[in-house]
């Protein structure tokens, strides 16, 4: 008998494939058995969930309002797959964490090859994402934020201060020279952002000399950012111990001009905290984010505590 969960997992996987035959592929069925479990859904609610098109088959504005509960019901299901898969002797079963990407990308790896190490029954998933994952709803166990968590049912640490400073290659310098001022970065070839969020529109208040006609180079990730700043494309925003680390080492510029001071927090929900696999998940994350950001060494106070 199928129960109401693979139902509403059929569901999402048509919502986001836009066909039967796409959520079939995801979820490894028969596209006949998709097709039964909307149409049972349907049956259910009372309500009609997809029209055909030409392209495919699109959500009813009820199949909109019913997405985020469904997402909700998923991350609810995973939640209770993790912590079902944890228990035992030991540190053993899944974590899930999310990080930026760069942080994801430059830091994590570190942490998890040091945590198989020492529990090899220990399974990690690792989300990059700029997005701010909701804890609440348990669609991570772990989190690491350049922000501040508001929500009291978190046990949040924070770690440190991460700076952002402008760099560039010094092949690129020696191409191209160095600005001797913001003013000068007109005649440089930018690397930034592409999308305005909310936190970019905060920082072009600051430093005009940002706005998106004057970057040359654009895109969201900052991974690709910082891999076009190592390859001498141009002048980019990254955080200093990441210049630092670079081969060669990312050439600091202006740092009197243009300094971002970001706050680190690890947070997990207040739930997990006496769970074996997210309390030696948690306690690493802090103790690698601490150094990470110590090793900044900030030229500004401006957001420090």
């Amino acid at each position: 008998m199928t129960n109401e969960w693979e139902l509403y997992r059929s569901f999402l996987s048509v919502l986001r494939e836009g066909s039967l035959s796409g959520a079939a592929r995801v979820l490894g069925m028969a596209q006949p058995t998709v097709g039964r479990h909307i149409a049972a859904l349907e049956r259910a609610l009372g309500l009609a969930l997809f029209t055909r098109s030409q392209t495919g088959l699109l959500p009813t504005e009820a199949a909109q309002a019913l997405h985020p509960h469904a997402e909700a019901m998923e991350s609810t299901a995973a939640a209770l797959e993790r912590t079902a898969a944890s228990y035992g002797d030991g540190v053993r079963g899944v974590v899930r964490v999310t990080a930026s990407e760069v942080i994801g990308v430059e830091v994590m790896p570190a942490v998890i090859t040091s945590l198989r190490q020492q529990y090899p029954e220990l399974k990690v998933e690792l989300v990059l994402s700029n997005r701010v994952q909701d804890l609440l709803h348990r669609e991570a166990d772990i989190a690491v934020r350049m922000t501040q968590p508001k929500q009291e049912q978190l046990v949040a640490r924070r770690v440190g201060t991460v700076e952002l400073g402008l760099h560039a290659s010094s092949d690129y310098l020696a191409r191209c020279g160095e600005p001797a001022t913001l003013a000068d970065l007109s005649r440089h070839t930018l690397i930034g952002y592409d999308q305005v969020s909310p936190f970019v529109r905060a920082a072009l208040q600051r430093w005009p000399q940002f706005q998106r006609e004057r970057v040359a180079l654009r895109t969201d990730s900052d991974v690709a950012q910082l891999a076009l700043i190592r390859a001498g494309a141009g002048i980019g925003i990254c955080q200093n111990a990441l210049a630092r680390r670079s081969t060669p080492a990312l050439v600091r510029l202006l740092p009197a001009e243009f300094s971002m001071l970001l706050e680190t927090w690890v947070t997990m929900h207040e739930d997990l905290r006496d769970s074996p696999r997210c309390r030696v998940t948690f306690d690493a994350l802090v103790q690698a984010l601490t150094a990470h950001t110590d090793s900044e060494a900030p030229t500004s106070s401006t957001g420090n505590r």
